[in-house]
């Protein structure tokens, strides 16, 4: 699609809003790239496993977090490690199932003649076909075993000794929540579908970036587990009000009534000793027991911020990246969260593109510092 006929496209297209199931205007999804792929279970329904362990268990032994999968769950894990076999320029790089969405990798080693999506619908009609599968065996079984009643929960708790099931017939709890998620409301009459409509794509530029995705799949699972085990540090709240502005936060929200906090604003024109002093000063302080707030614009706030999370030290931080219902802290910030020890506030809407920081916005937000500091 060349830029005019991407304009004229545009033209009928109206408003656009905030999605993160958009693919780039501007990349070519038929060329050579990496790509990691994301895909939420219709209802967010965790129909494909469940968690065992706990964050803080030593990896590679019973008590490390990990997803024990269901049978719709398994079958999801080999039709990504099949798509291979269906498209041989795509290489399959790494999955991660976990109970109500998937991530997964691919490789596409030359330019081709289908898009990326082409890929992903297979992928998602395969599924499809499995999911509806299982839901008639629940059903025959249902017939045999008597009437089971149905389950609205989307997240449960394994047994922490549970294995994966082979079949539907290892337990009635699996049958109902299959049956369950085949009858909700979303589902279209007489064939279930396992997956939200559209999928999210992000574009992996190197290998760089790459490995930190494959470490962040393998990390899912112990993530998954610190929420569970401090779900208040890690659900936005929305409509949450400090001074005269409203903010969505993400973490700790007592730091708000800290005693003594303190705005970090510093100029950009800091030599790299101003800032290493400045660094130094404000450890000082937050060893001593003050609270930093700071949008961390500048290079020298930034500094200031960083070392204050790296020492273990509480601090509120003002992104102007906004939050979604679905937003998490990035994984820097995921210890910090568990920890009681961090509060990130949002004081604008969500947005898929994010624009480049003006001098307004800058000025906005360290006011915003200052008045939450002065509180």
């Amino acid at each position: 699609m060349d830029e005019k006929q991407l304009q004229d496209k545009l033209h009928f297209a109206g408003e656009k809003v905030p999605s993160m199931k958009r693919r780039s205007e501007t990349h070519d999804y038929h060329g050579q790239r990496f790509y990691l792929i994301t895909l939420a279970v219709e209802g967010r329904w965790a129909v494909l496993g469940h968690l065992v362990g706990r964050s803080d268990g030593a990896v590679g032994t019973t008590e490390a977090a990990r997803v024990v999968l269901s049978p719709l769950g398994l079958a999801v894990a080999k039709a990504w490690s099949d798509v291979s076999r269906y498209y041989p320029q795509v290489a399959v790089i790494a999955q991660q199932v976990m109970p109500d969405h998937f991530h997964g990798i691919l490789y596409v080693r030359e330019h081709t003649a289908f898009h990326l999506g082409q890929v992903v619908k297979g992928f998602k009609l395969a599924c499809n076909k499995t999911l509806r599968r299982l839901v008639e065996e629940a059903k025959a079984e249902g017939a045999v075993g008597g009437e089971v009643a149905m389950v609205s929960p989307r997240i449960r708790k394994g047994p922490t000794d549970a294995q994966p099931a082979t079949s539907l017939a290892a337990g009635t709890e699996e049958r109902t929540r299959l049956l369950s998620f085949a009858a909700i409301p979303s589902q279209p009459k007489g064939k279930a579908v396992l997956w939200e409509q559209g999928y999210n794509d992000r574009i992996l530029h190197n290998y760089s970036t790459l490995e930190k995705w494959k470490i962040y799949l393998r990390d899912n699972p112990r993530r998954l587990a610190v929420r569970r085990e401090h779900p208040d540090y890690f659900r936005v709240q929305f409509g949450v009000t400090v001074g005269t502005q409203t903010y969505a936060a993400i973490g700790n929200r007592f730091l708000l009534h800290h005693p003594e906090k303190e705005q970090v604003q510093l100029t950009r024109s800091l030599t790299e000793g101003e800032i290493a002093n400045e660094v130094a000063g404000m450890l000082g302080k937050a060893m001593g027991g003050v609270v930093p707030v700071s949008p961390a614009i500048s290079t020298g706030e930034q500094a200031v911020m960083r070392a204050t999370m790296d020492a273990g030290l509480p601090l509120i931080f003002i992104t102007p990246w906004g939050f979604n219902t679905f937003s998490k802290p990035g994984h820097q910030y995921y210890e910090a969260c568990a920890e009681g020890r961090l509060l990130l506030l949002a004081p604008w809407p969500h947005e898929n593109e994010r624009r480049p920081l003006t001098r307004s916005m800058c000025l906005a937000l360290n006011a915003m510092a200052a008045e939450i500091a002065s509180l």
